[in-house]
């Protein structure tokens, strides 16, 4: 009788290893394997990424190793961070300790639209911040299109009404800026972690790096969180003309009117029914005006990824463009010639 192929999703990957919840346990109750890569996945230009589905074969149980040997079809994908197969982004913007930045957040919050995920954005660090303070902000980002969660690790406040929207089946990646409280905000909703953090440097008020690599942890029986490196300046998508419609408030305006001219970027002119009276109109000019100047060439985060099958192009030198050899060089000198051009 022909056995069933074991499969898994990767959690973690380490050094040359990859680390993989099995769907099903195995014969000693096992329900993780260290696993390494098949060369003919690199060969054919497939790269394994955390939350990736994969089939397992060369499986030692009792030394609990195995081999990834098929990549399974992704519904998603994010580059960075690397994650396949997400449903969800969490935005961690924190009110104090880095002190919040308008345009950091809204960089963060365009390369999360540009997934076409749902999105989702929590306030940390709130029992730093005066009540008034915290009510400002969260009006702010509501009228921003957004129904942000104030939250405090320290006190409590706002974890179960984050826990009721994480625990929905699929992958949930946290993101943003370094010292935010990602690895905090873990720790409070899976006690049992006790991932490493650390403080926010006091003289520049800059996170520090505690997370090292993408890793899933399981918040419900199919809810997982993937916790992710942080950084300070995401991309920005790769179209202008696209841009627009990753700011909510915009795509509200669009709804309701169009603008006197289809190729219209919204900047004020005669006929445009976005307008300039709203709060992120100079954030919108700035990530414009940068993609105009780049000539629409950012990096876009795309997530659809129909096949895995990725192709390779091998770059090769011009035999033209080679060139001359040192023995060439010398001998020419020698004879007392001149040294031979690339193109001889």
């Amino acid at each position: 009788m022909e056995q069933e192929p074991v499969t898994g999703r990767v959690v973690a990957l380490q050094a040359n290893f990859c680390r993989v919840w099995l769907d099903r346990a195995g014969p000693d109750h096992q329900l993780e394997l260290l696993c390494v890569r098949r060369t003919r996945l690199g060969k054919s230009g497939q790269q394994v990424h955390v939350g990736d589905q994969v089939s397992l074969d060369g499986i030692d149980w009792a030394a609990g190793r195995a081999a990834v040997s098929r990549l399974f079809p992704r519904g998603s994908r994010l580059e960075r961070p690397a994650v396949a197969n997400c449903s969800r982004l969490l935005v961690v913007v924190a009110l104090a300790q880095p002190e919040p930045d308008p345009v950091q957040i809204t960089r963060f919050l365009l390369a999360a639209e540009a997934t076409d995920l749902q999105v989702e954005l929590v306030l940390s660090k709130v029992d730093l911040v005066s009540r008034p303070a915290l009510e400002a902000w969260l009006v702010r980002l509501k009228g921003w299109g957004y129904d942000p969660i104030g939250l405090s690790v320290a006190t409590g406040e706002g974890l179960e009404l984050l826990r009721q929207r994480l625990v929905k089946p699929g992958i949930t990646v946290l993101c943003g800026p370094s010292g935010v409280g990602k690895s905090s905000l873990l720790n409070a909703l899976i006690p049992a972690l006790q991932l490493r953090v650390a403080a926010v440097s006091g003289r520049l008020q800059r996170g520090r790096h505690t997370t090292r690599h993408v890793e899933l942890f399981a918040l419900g029986s199919e809810a997982l969180l993937a916790d992710t490196p942080g950084f300070n300046r995401p991309d920005l998508p790769l179209d202008p003309t696209r841009l627009a419609a990753l700011f909510p408030e915009m795509r509200e305006a669009l709804r309701s009117g169009a603008c006197r001219y289809r190729n219209c970027l919204h900047r004020g002119d005669p006929g445009c029914c976005v307008g300039t009276d709203w709060d992120r109109y100079p954030h919108y000019l700035q990530a414009l005006e940068e993609l105009l100047a780049a000539g629409g060439s950012g990096t876009a985060r795309r997530t659809q990824e129909p096949d895995v099958q990725a192709q390779r192009t091998e770059v090769r030198l011009d035999r033209r463009q080679r060139q001359p050899s040192r023995r060439r060089l010398r001998q020419s000198q020698q004879e007392g010639l001149s040294p031979p051009s690339p193109s001889d």
